[in-house]
């Protein structure tokens, strides 16, 4: 039996391929339970500096499983209360850990992002997609909500208003349509896709650890806090790179013109 979700590190970046193809990477069990723990894996690993998510195959990710919902399977079947506990023990667990990954994510779209596969390409922190990629906050379109926490991410990606044009009509929009209003970085040529987000996931790895994963958390964590709190944030954390060898080091690669080298300490 294949992996869910692959895993493959070299020189600082990992990257998670969602592998169950034949059902174009819809989020499955055991896709969630292997990105739960692969993200447990990375934040213990302080070599690891960047983190890449594809899919296998033609696609990104299907989201829902449609059979499922038709025969009332796993999540979408049972009584109210064990929906409710199955999305929290379930496919809610996948947003809950991609908010805690403490390294930057990149979303490498190689085709259709569709519903929680839409929705997972928005908890990375960056997304490239090639021409063929399309996203689609579909769940309009089977009489659902966005229960993986589109409602959260989508409108912190787009605005309010792109967000919720795309959520009242389940609206594909393509590549190109993504970059102008901001739901990917940039589109690159199909059989450039992977080789791009390593040259970025590469860039971004070549910064002291410490650093890099304290940024990450600066990031994400202000976006919710009155400003005082994320300026009590950034002094505590600036003292705490402050102390770290890394930090002397660029500062001295950078007054020698040599490239740093770091060491995670």
């Amino acid at each position: 039996m294949s992996e869910a979700v692959l895993y493959d590190e070299a020189d600082g970046v990992v990257t998670l391929t969602l592998n169950e193809p034949e059902t174009r990477n819809a989020i499955s069990e055991a896709i969630i339970e292997a990105l739960v723990g692969h993200v447990e894996r990375i934040n213990r690993d302080m070599q690891v500096r960047c983190v890449i998510v594809t899919g296998a195959g033609a696609g990104f990710s299907s989201g829902g499983n449609v059979k499922q919902m038709r025969d009332r399977e796993g999540m979408f079947g049972t009584k109210p209360v064990d929906i409710r506990r199955g999305y929290w023990y379930g496919i809610q667990r996948i947003p809950m850990a991609m908010y805690s990954l403490e390294v930057p994510a990149i979303a490498a779209v190689n085709g259709a992002a569709v519903g929680a596969g839409c929705d997972l390409s928005m908890m990375c922190d960056i997304r490239l997609a090639n021409t063929k990629a399309v996203f689609a906050e579909s769940f309009m379109r089977v009489g659902l909500v966005s229960g993986d926490g589109g409602a959260w991410f989508l409108p912190r990606v787009v605005g309010y208003s792109r967000a919720a044009e795309m959520t009242f009509t389940g609206d594909f929009v393509d590549a190109e349509e993504a970059a102008r209003i901001g739901l990917i970085s940039r589109v690159v040529p199909d059989d450039q896709l992977m080789d791009e987000a390593r040259k970025l996931a590469t860039r971004i790895a070549a910064n002291p650890p410490h650093s890099l994963r304290l940024n990450k958390r600066l990031l994400r964590d202000s976006q919710g806090v009155p400003l005082p709190t994320a300026l009590e944030m950034a002094s505590c954390m600036q003292a705490l790179v402050q102390s770290t060898d890394d930090q002397m080091e660029a500062v001295n690669a950078f007054i020698d013109r040599r490239k740093p080298d770091f060491k995670g300490r």
